[in-house]
């Protein structure tokens, strides 16, 4: 564990949370859709990944990322 006040520590927020299984769940889509061989779907997928990648940074700019403001840190 890191005592470096910069250290942004490992992604332990509800943004990081939300982004992450935003992603996974497009992934897992994804690769069943091309797997099904829908290729509008498989692109669609990737929209929904990209909008993953999006909500996470939306939601740590908004306070609920590590160290936000509206964030409480917990005591190890």
């Amino acid at each position: 564990m890191s005592t470096d006040p910069s250290d942004p520590g490992h992604g332990h927020s509800p943004a990081a949370w939300t982004a992450v299984i935003i992603m996974l769940v497009a992934f897992a889509a994804g690769t069943v859709f091309f797997w099904l061989d829908m290729p509008v779907l498989v692109w669609a997928s990737a929209g929904v990944l990209l909008l993953g990648w999006i909500t996470g940074g939306v939601l740590a700019k908004a306070g609920y990322g590590v160290g936000g403001s509206k964030t409480v840190a917990k005591e190890h």
